[in-house]
């Protein structure tokens, strides 16, 4: 069993988090958390830590932005958007029990004293940023690094905020440059 409390959005996020491991879940039904639900994520955030595992969409970055905040200590586990999507629907209660399980196994941090270890130069040196094919080799990185998609101002914030090494960083890349 997963000792952190795995934070989702949704009833079927819960179930799809259950069908891949062993874990408690508390869903926040987007910004609607009633005020028995915050108190448990209060308690399991003190007792237990938690994990948010939120849907890698717009809306999904807006509640792990506000958890963040109200928990700056949580642990973070992102689902590649590919991986969580079927036409008509993106989520993590779309998302199959070996990309839930991938996910949780790249487990980031946020950083107290993040290391400005990367800069704007280091995503346009490497296509990062400022090219056509910019987002999908983000998307692609970020699925290796275990920090997710997200536009070049995030995704930027995420490398130095997330413990990310400049080893990492650069294996990742040069991995996604092999595919190629």
């Amino acid at each position: 069993m997963i000792q952190e409390v795995i934070v989702v959005e949704g009833k079927n996020d819960i179930a799809a988090v259950k069908r891949a491991v062993d874990a408690d879940c508390i869903a926040t039904q987007g910004f609607r958390l009633a005020p028995r639900e915050q108190a448990q994520l209060r308690q399991a955030y003190e007792k237990r830590g938690l994990i948010i595992l939120t849907d890698p969409d717009s809306a999904g970055e807006r509640i792990r932005r506000w958890l963040t905040k109200a928990f700056p200590l949580a642990k973070h586990a992102f689902v590649p958007k590919e991986e969580a999507t079927v036409p008509g629907d993106i989520g993590i209660e779309q998302a199959s029990p070996d990309s839930i399980r991938n996910a949780l196994r790249k487990v980031r941090y946020r950083e107290w004293q993040p290391v400005e270890e990367f800069d704007w130069a280091d995503l346009l040196t490497y296509g990062l940023n400022g090219s056509p094919a910019a987002a999908s080799r983000r998307a692609e990185v970020g699925a290796k690094l275990g920090i997710g998609y997200a536009n070049a101002k995030t995704f930027l914030q995420r490398l130095n905020h997330y413990g990310v090494a400049r080893a990492e960083f650069t294996a990742a890349v040069a991995e996604g440059e092999g595919a190629e």
